[in-house]
């Protein structure tokens, strides 16, 4: 047995942050605050042979300690097992204070090995210290004031007498033969795993028991609190039964860590040997004849791929993609996504197309005239396309788009194609789509990666001859996920679509016999190129007299049906419905028509859900007494309609649907209309008491919902001669109302709105221009006509025509531009009730398109320049000889 390690009275003490060094250990360390520097200089680096030096567990506190730390007065260093010192010292330049805990029990080391690292700049110097754990002791005075601490100890080791009768306790025996099974145990794990248990065995031979325990716990990773709870442990018994808890614990964490390493190499071979059974059941079935491929996925599948028609450059790369899922097992990470893709190749209508039914253009004209009213040129359109399909059903023809404001019938007009055609009809929604991949798909190396939405409608309808709508093209967008636009330009030329590349399928599909229909609300957001593949086809807005057919065809019978009505229980007068359209509706379209139609519906299906009461007839008619027949009778007042039921002879039990139904009809008339849809939101003196004041015209402008009509409003105040605008104004517009004030102030003398002797129209006067509906963003090159108009207006003190409307540019030498969208500011005129319409001389050609009822209920007058507008907008003509002074 080794004698107790001598030691000093006084030690130089080393502090190391949440680290214990236990006897027998050996660890290595790195010193790098001034105090620790010193120590290594002056007591090791110079005076190797007098190698001992203290270690103190110290935690919550960084491992740089400054010189000057001061021992916290009050504390009795042997009491307690740690005490607080109060750190004073610099940290990057800032000045901290932080508590360190210091621990009362410490162990003497002996420097193994000692390294001097390079000098920095700035003087630090940091050295590598190699130290060997002898023993414990116990701090009794702890110095601070030198240039590094030291302490005043005792050892706590034993002496040799006294180990000699500890050993002789059968405690310690016991718990020795104990800790030696635990320890030998680990050791011939370690052995197995790997192969360096002989030079172990040998410690546990010859060295002593009570250092074996820290020698072996100091190999484990174990926390902080156990680490100091195993140096305060100088009882030899205490350190042997802790040392055996610890050692058993390890051991059992690495039979664990065995236990499921062993369950996973077993599940791999289990599933190694479950693939070499099925291939040898598969070979035993092949040679006995009795291959039941009902039951086998994979080989339907393969069936499936073979009835699939793919082209032979597809199914080549089918099989090969078909043989790699045979090799792979159910559970392995790709199986699922090639299974998934050989569906989808196996799913695609290759060569599946739909029969096309005997084309009759006389039915498809009947039936187009059935669904939809009126857009007599764009159904003779129609039949033109359905013509030249029938003469050659092979032609390439030409994408049409269908282009006009929200419910006017364009999505209907796709399908009445395909009704037409015998062919299935799908619906691609292209509304806020920003991501090429919705178009072509993601590639499959993407997680949750998908076919597009072309490939996916194609498989839903199973044939590859559909007619395909491309619903709301206008509306997509662009970011950093590509352009979906784009990738459209592939899919509408009848050149590339032959060949059309799915990033999911990675081969090419032919979409040369998809007829692809196209609809927006506006053309300008499409890009010029894909739009180049498209015929153009506007759909403008209705007049009321065909909202007034289409009210009476089509939307009152589908109201009624939605709400569970028929004509016996609501009528709607055709006045009534005239009302509608004048007072509640100014759209181009007929949405919000049918959304007051339906409003009416569901006014009357609460009358009639509260008011109707039926009595089934059974077989014994007398069953039903009089007074139940007279209080139905009474209830109903005069408004009964009695239904008379024939009884057969034989006297069986009448349909359940045999009622007396006590209750007229609901005619709608005025006074429901303003209770149910609220008071008129429209009327025809809107107009007179807008431009009841000078300085007010009426424009025309367009927007994606159609036609509209526009009023502009000026004013003129005392100011600088500014130019005010407002209503939300673009660029464009905004130059066109500087572009009037220009031409007007130009022509002031000779439109008589100045004398001579004013040469400045606007001296000491501001003059602002409002476009009402501020919260409406406005712009475009239509408003010039009417921001002269307005002005002239504004500075002759003349009010300008209330039945008149106008639209056009001008230019500084007062010529009227022509300008766009006349067919829907036409119909937008004559919704609002205006009679008269102001157009430039160079759109005549444009009034082609107008329905002729609409022509023949208004008067077109003509301007070539700014004089005649002016000639046309006032009562009496252009006001020539009328005077202001503002």
């Amino acid at each position: 047995m080794a004698e107790p390690v001598e030691l000093p009275n006084r030690i130089g003490i080393l502090p190391f942050r949440n680290k214990v060094l236990l006897p027998g250990a050996i660890i290595r360390i790195r010193c790098t605050s001034p105090s620790s520097v010193k120590l290594v200089e002056q007591e090791l680096w110079q005076r190797e042979e007098k190698g001992l030096i203290g270690i103190l567990p110290v935690r919550d506190a960084a491992e740089t300690l400054s010189v000057g730390s001061v021992l916290t007065q009050g504390t009795d260093l042997g009491d307690r097992s740690s005490k607080t010192v109060s750190d004073s010292h610099k940290l990057d330049g800032k000045s901290q204070q932080e508590p360190i805990h210091w621990h009362t029990r410490g162990v003497a080391a002996r420097a193994l090995h000692l390294s001097r690292g390079v000098e920095k700049p700035s003087g630090r110097v940091t050295y590598t210290v190699v130290l060997e754990g002898l023993c414990r002791f116990s701090v009794q005075e702890l110095n601070m004031k030198g240039a590094y601490s030291t302490a005043r100890i005792s050892p706590l080791d034993m002496t040799k007498a006294e180990m000699e009768r500890v050993e002789q306790d059968p405690d310690f025996i016991t718990l020795s033969r104990q800790f030696k099974v635990t320890a030998m145990e680990l050791i011939s794990v370690l052995e197995q795993k790997q192969k360096t248990g002989g030079r172990t065995k040998i410690l546990l031979e010859t060295v002593p028991l009570h250092k074996l325990a820290d020698i072996f716990v100091a190999s484990f990773e174990i926390s902080f609190e156990e680490q100091l709870s195993m140096l305060d442990s100088v009882d030899v018994k205490v350190r042997l039964s802790k040392a055996t808890e610890l050692v058993d614990r390890h051991l059992q964490s690495i039979r664990v860590a065995e236990k499921i390493t062993k369950k996973v190499e077993g599940q791999l071979s289990k599933s190694q040997k479950e693939y070499l059974l099925r291939q040898q059941m598969r070979a035993i079935k092949e040679e006995l004849g009795d291959n039941d491929d009902e039951d086998d996925d994979v080989a339907g599948l393969e069936r499936k791929m073979q009835a699939a028609g793919m082209p032979p450059n597809v199914w080549k790369h089918a099989q090969r993609e078909l043989r790699r899922l045979k090799k792979m097992q159910p559970q392995q990470p790709g199986y699922n996504s090639s299974r998934v893709y050989l569906e989808l190749l196996a799913d695609l209508p290759w060569q599946t197309t739909s029969e096309e039914v005997e084309l009759d253009l006389k039915a498809a004209k009947e039936r187009l005239d059935s669904d939809h009213y009126g857009l007599e040129k764009v159904k003779q359109r129609i039949i033109e396309y359905l013509a030249v399909r029938k003469l050659k059903p092979d032609a390439r023809g030409p994408v049409l788009c269908f282009v006009g404001p929200p419910g006017v019938g364009k999505t209907s007009l796709a399908s009445s194609i395909a009704a037409a055609l015998g062919r299935k009809f799908v619906r691609i929604s292209l509304g806020g789509v920003k991501d090429e991949a919705d178009v072509r798909g993601h590639r499959r190396t993407y997680i949750g990666s998908m076919p597009g939405r072309l490939i996916d409608g194609l498989k839903k309808v199973a044939v590859c001859n559909p007619v395909m709508l491309l619903d709301e093209i206008d509306k997509t967008g662009s970011d950093v996920r590509g352009d979906p636009a784009s990738a459209l330009l592939e899919v509408l030329d009848p050149e590339q679509n032959k060949t059309f590349n799915d990033h999911y399928l990675n081969v090419p599909f032919d979409l040369s016999k998809v007829i692809f229909v196209a609809t927006a609300n506006r053309a300008q957001p499409i890009p010029p190129p894909l739009l180049d593949r498209m015929e153009v086809i506007e759909l403008p807005g209705y007049t009321p007299e065909e909202k007034l057919k289409i009210a009476m065809r089509h939307l009152i019978p589908r109201v009624l049906n939605q709400h569970g009505l028929n004509s016996e229980f609501l009528k709607i007068p055709e006045a009534m419905v005239k009302l509608i359209i004048q007072r509640y509706t100014r759209e181009a379209g007929v949405r919000n028509l049918e959304r007051n139609l339906a409003a009416l519906a569901r006014a009357a299906a609460v009358r009639v859900a509260e008011r109707e009461h039926t009595v089934p007839l059974n077989k014994d008619v007398h069953q039903i007494s009089s007074p139940l027949l007279e209080s139905r009778l009474a209830e109903g007042g005069t408004d009964v309609e009695m239904e008379v039921i024939s009884m057969d002879v034989n006297n069986h039990e009448l349909s359940s649907s045999s009622s007396f139904r006590v209750m007229s009809p609901l005619v709608v008339d005025e006074d429901m209309l303003e209770k149910v849809l609220g008071p008129p939101k429209f009327d025809d003196k809107e107009m007179a008491e807008r431009v009841s004041t000078p300085g007010v015209s009426i424009g025309l402008v367009w927007t994606s919902f159609g036609g509209e009509v526009q009023f502009v409003e000026a004013t003129s105040m005392v100011g600088k001669g500014d130019l005010h605008l407002t209503g939300q104004l673009g660029d464009v517009i905004k130059e066109s109302a500087q572009i009037a004030l220009t031409w007007v102030r130009a022509r002031a003398a000779e439109l008589n709105l100045a004398s001579a002797e004013e040469n400045n129209l606007l001296e000491r006067r501001d003059v602002h221009i409002h476009f009402p509906a501020g919260a409406v963003p406005k712009d475009g090159p239509s408003a010039g006509v009417t921001l002269v108009t307005s002005l002239v207006s504004l500075f002759s003190r003349k009010r300008v025509r209330s039945d008149t409307a106008m639209t056009g540019e001008i230019t500084l030498r007062g010529l009227v531009l022509p300008v766009g969208g006349v067919k829907d500011k036409v119909l937008a005129a004559h919704r609002y009730g205006l009679k008269r319409v102001i157009l430039p001389e160079r759109n005549l050609k444009d009034l082609v398109e107008v329905p002729a009822a609409v022509l023949g209920s208004m008067e077109i007058l003509l301007a070539k320049r700014m004089e005649d507008v002016l000639e046309h907008a006032f009562e009496g003509g252009c006001p020539w000889r009328q005077h202001s002074r503002l």
